[in-house]
């Protein structure tokens, strides 16, 4: 038997068609202008072309969040996705810096109402309704949780879904956008105030760490009798900011607010000589990566297990090593576009339930792991995991769907136009 034939296993073969779909989906719908030396794509930036990049990045977090689960890891499936997830995230970050700043600059009295309409109805509300609905499960289920921990979840200021952080962070952006837009108004001033603000909530986790190291004697958590006795809300994924996954990707949403600022300038510089322009960025790009890459394994965040205390020096430097990469990640992603998109109706449905197929995704993966292997009832054999997969992004995008029409009621119902008031 040929030596390649030895490797080729079951979980391999999947693997390989995983991507292969992944791939289709990629250019199923694609409108490609390479080749065409003077040709660029004129609705690279459309609401349908952004949503469709969104539902790229969805599609790249559920798949990231599959293949974390420990069977994953042991049969190796996946193994791409595993350390992606900031890669599809810092996507969604991209597309609301853009989305803000073009809606300012096209909207009249945009920034009129936008606490009440862009942060507390579009941000707000969404984030609660999926704490409601994590907190129900939870209690059907029969997760034996403290008093206190109900109380400070369904607050909000613990995390009730451990995946919901990304509504947190973004609900500060738009907070820092609109105190910059509305009372400084110099745009500059405004971006340069809102990076400076990114990255000190970059440097604010590494602070903070993945837990509450500060809280108790030194190295406590590497110590089993005193990590057994520890308060909850001292565990991972309990606090805010608790992650490095809070805040590498965020710089992303800068370059969307820079990129829409001066979208005209950037895209007439990049139609000059194209070809060379793209490469060079890409290139840039990629030195980045491998800078991240470097950071990530010279340093460290997970500096808490080292022995030496949270490490904290060691996670800032780490976190600078990423901010590049995501500074440039979605400026490549957006020129690439100029020539390249994609537009189906798979990347649209998803690009539209974005951000609840991302939080309802978690419960899909808990509710669903009855059909991995070791306790399926279901005889799939070797195809359990494939099963499993399906079943997750089957059910992540249903909940999703069901999350969003529940939420997208209640603003309705507790968000009503002056027109409708007027008119009762």
């Amino acid at each position: 038997m040929p030596e390649f034939l030895k490797d080729l296993t079951f979980w391999s073969v999947l693997e390989q068609v995983s991507y292969y779909f992944f791939l289709i989906l990629f250019i199923w719908g694609g409108t490609n202008k390479f080749g065409k030396k003077l040709e660029f794509n004129d609705d690279f930036t459309s609401l349908d072309a952004m949503k469709s990049l969104r539902g790229f990045a969805a599609i790249g977090v559920i798949l990231h969040h599959i293949s974390q689960e420990e069977i994953f890891q042991q049969k190796g499936v996946l193994s791409p996705f595993v350390n992606a997830g900031a890669y599809f995230v810092a996507i969604f970050f991209f597309c609301s810096g853009y989305g803000l700043i073009k809606s300012l600059d096209t909207k009249k009295d945009y920034l009129k109402g936008f606490i009440r309409h862009r942060i507390v109805r579009a941000i707000v509300l969404p984030f609660y309704v999926n704490v409601i609905i994590y907190g129900i499960l939870m209690f059907a289920a029969g997760y034996k949780l403290p008093k206190e921990r109900w109380i400070f979840n369904f607050l909000g200021l613990t995390m009730m879904n451990e995946y919901a952080w990304f509504p947190i962070v973004l609900a500060f952006l738009y907070l820092v956008f609109f105190l910059c837009f509305r009372f400084i108004k110099n745009r500059p001033v405004c971006l340069g105030i809102i990076l400076v603000f990114i990255v000190a909530l970059g440097i604010g986790f590494c602070y903070n760490g993945h837990f509450a190291w500060w809280f108790g004697s030194d190295n406590w958590w590497l110590k089993p009798n005193l990590a057994a006795k520890a308060l909850w809300w001292q565990s991972e994924k309990a606090l805010w900011f608790s992650g490095e996954w809070w805040v590498n990707s965020a710089p992303a949403f800068f370059t969307g607010l820079l990129f829409g600022s001066y979208e005209k300038q950037i895209t007439a510089f990049f139609k000059k000589a194209y070809a060379l322009k793209f490469h060079v960025l890409l290139i840039i790009t990629m030195i980045f990566y491998k800078l991240s890459s470097f950071g990530q394994m010279k340093f460290g965040y997970w500096t808490e297990w080292m022995g030496k205390g949270p490490g904290i020096e060691d996670k800032i430097k780490t976190y600078l090593c990423q901010v590049p990469l995501f500074l440039f990640l979605g400026l490549t992603i957006i020129i690439f576009m100029m020539k390249y998109h994609v537009s189906n109706p798979v990347s649209r449905f998803f690009g539209k339930y974005s951000l609840h197929t991302y939080l309802m995704n978690l419960a899909a993966l808990t509710a669903l792991r009855f059909l991995e292997p070791a306790s399926s009832p279901i005889k799939a054999g070797k195809y359990n995991l494939l099963v499993y997969a399906l079943a997750v992004i089957i059910a992540s995008a249903l909940l999703g769907v069901g999350e969003q029409k529940l939420t997208e009621l209640l603003q309705k119902l507790l968000f009503k136009k002056k027109k409708e008031k007027a008119a009762a």
